[in-house]
């Protein structure tokens, strides 16, 4: 199933469309899109940079994607992720999950995201009036990605 690494905006129902094309099966589809917002912390951010190594995020997200195939019955899924400088409502980030079942669809997608948000091999480094810094993910973040252990 899909995993792409691109610095190029993406388009949700082009995307869905082309995933889904002659599926079925399907009586679910779940979209998430990651939306670059002003303010994390109550500070404003003007610009975000997302930076990876390539080749091995590409591996790493096509692993946790046959992680969330091997626990949830999944006809599709997509991972889109975008890397590159971003301003207040880019669209950084797109996952798709289509199952049978909604259940099964908006598990895996929140699995999905909260891997992406806490253990994918991005760095994110914010830009606003403050100056710059590196960010790192947030505790609730990391309890929320925490759940799908104890699974």
């Amino acid at each position: 199933m899909p995993v792409r690494v691109q610095s190029d905006a993406f388009d949700t129902d082009w995307e869905v469309k082309e995933l889904t094309a002659g599926l079925t099966d399907i009586g679910a589809i779940v979209t998430f899109t990651g939306v670059m917002r002003r303010s994390n912390d109550g500070s404003d951010v003007t610009t975000m940079t997302l930076e990876h190594y390539p080749g091995m995020t590409e591996s790493e997200l096509e692993r946790v994607e046959q992680l969330a195939c091997q626990r949830w019955p999944l006809e599709a899924c997509l991972i889109v992720h975008r890397v590159g400088t971003f301003r207040p409502g880019d669209g950084i980030v797109l996952v798709v999950t289509a199952s049978a079942h909604r259940q099964a669809a908006f598990a895996a997608a929140e699995f999905l995201m909260d891997y992406l948000k806490t253990q994918a091999p991005f760095w994110k480094k914010e830009a606003g009036p403050h100056g710059e810094r590196w960010v790192e993910a947030r505790t609730s973040d990391e309890a929320a990605a925490q759940r799908w252990e104890a699974e």
